[in-house]
């Protein structure tokens, strides 16, 4: 039976007002939990910058939608958005780097063969990852002085959240991606059970987006790097060198796996306002897996792990005059690129650490069955921590104006 426009109207505004009233609990549940700094613990030795987020990147912009309804839609989408000008004109250099590639990444291949991205980066599910194109598309197209456009190469990455969302349903349009991108903002990050990690799981915990940054000493070149994750996988967690995921019962081979599994996915965006070559943002995001093993990553068979790097840098931006002739571009140079892969190995850690301490217990009904997962505990947190490094103080900082060479 078809419904009148009305009706159809009243519907669309209950799901947007259940949606936005669900976001909004999510949000307070996320702000009431902690990051792993406010347990007293700071992976590494540099400092972060000011938000401690990807958006430390002078430029880059970050948009989530973010949909939890019924009994079984837990999924999203997050846009990473380089810069705020026309994308496709002005692209910015980018490497790719994949650890394992069980996983479904549109774009991959003309990032690997140009070294170079022209979309927003779109993060959601392994069903959505076409709506996803369908939606950097639907914008890409839309833009000013695009009317000749005929070929885009939307880049979308996804993980599996069908641990805890009906992800056969397909829920995600292009309206949504659309949505995310052109929320996008500069400021702080919502980390946890939101956008893209609405219903991921990660080390049998729930698992979600998180971020992190850290910003280099003037005298190792006072370069910005900063990372977001979408967190989906499996191991031996491990938080800032405290065995956790034992202590706690919950990891990979515990007695031939215990019907645990350590299958899953990550994706790892990586900005810096470095000015790079596509060769050495790809040396970048090798880096950050560095991170991803200190977490106690399997990096398992059925695991799709991927990291992409971009630079913000006026200098190395390929705007459609460098483009169109022999061009001079910036080129940090590789004996100084050491500081930046400890930059991008710390802040990779820290982002996952904050995408699990952020997210909340999650319920669903999958295939008729209801599930929980829940978040990390913690007070449990808390004592493995303390009985791993007494108090837990903060790591000492290399402050952002004092390094050495």
């Amino acid at each position: 039976m078809s419904r009148s426009p009305a009706a159809v109207l009243a519907v669309a505004v209950s799901a947007a007002v259940l949606a936005a009233a669900s976001g909004v609990n999510a949000q307070a549940g996320a702000e009431a939990r902690p990051t792993i700094r406010d347990l007293g613990r700071a992976p590494g030795i540099l400092s972060p910058g000011p938000l401690n987020a990807i958006t430390d990147v002078a430029g880059v912009k970050v948009g989530q939608v973010t949909l939890h309804s019924g009994d079984s839609i837990r999924t999203g989408v997050t846009a990473i958005v380089p810069h705020g000008g026309s994308l496709f004109r002005d692209k910015v250099p980018a490497g790719l780097s994949v650890a394992n590639g069980f996983g479904k990444l549109a774009g991959a291949t003309q990032i690997r063969e140009l070294g170079e991205i022209e979309t927003p980066i779109i993060l959601t599910n392994t069903l959505s990852v076409a709506r996803g194109i369908d939606g950097v598309l639907d914008w890409t197209l839309k833009q000013p002085g695009h009317e000749d456009v005929r070929s885009v190469n939307a880049v979308v990455g996804e993980t599996n959240d069908g641990g805890l969302n009906d992800i056969r349903a397909r829920v995600v349009t292009a309206a949504d991606v659309v949505r995310a991108i052109e929320t996008a903002t500069t400021g702080p990050v919502e980390q946890g059970a939101v956008g893209a990690g609405t219903g991921t799981i990660a080390f049998g915990f729930k698992g979600g987006i998180g971020t992190s940054s850290r910003k280099l000493p003037d005298s190792l070149g006072g370069f910005t790097v900063g990372v977001l994750v979408q967190s989906n996988y499996g191991g031996v967690l491990s938080i800032d060198g405290a065995p956790v995921g034992v202590r706690l019962g919950r990891y990979y081979l515990r007695e031939e796996v215990e019907n645990e599994r350590a299958d899953g996915s990550i994706m790892i965006v990586v900005a810096t306002d470095a000015p790079l070559s596509d060769r050495n943002l790809e040396r970048l995001a090798n880096r950050a897996f560095a991170g991803l093993a200190r977490t106690g990553a399997a990096f398992s068979n059925g695991s799709g792990d991927y990291a992409i790097a971009f630079s913000t840098a006026d200098g190395v931006r390929r705007t459609s005059e460098r483009r169109s002739g022999q061009a001079m571009v910036a080129d940090w140079p590789n004996d100084r690129m050491s500081p930046l892969f400890v930059a991008v190995a710390e802040a990779t850690e820290e982002a996952i650490l904050n995408s699990l301490l952020k997210a909340q217990t999650t319920t669903s009904v999958i295939d008729g069955k209801p599930v929980t997962v829940e978040a990390l505990d913690i007070e449990a947190v808390k004592a493995v921590l303390g009985e791993a490094g007494g108090a837990a103080p903060l790591n000492p900082l290399i402050p952002a104006d004092a390094g050495t060479q």
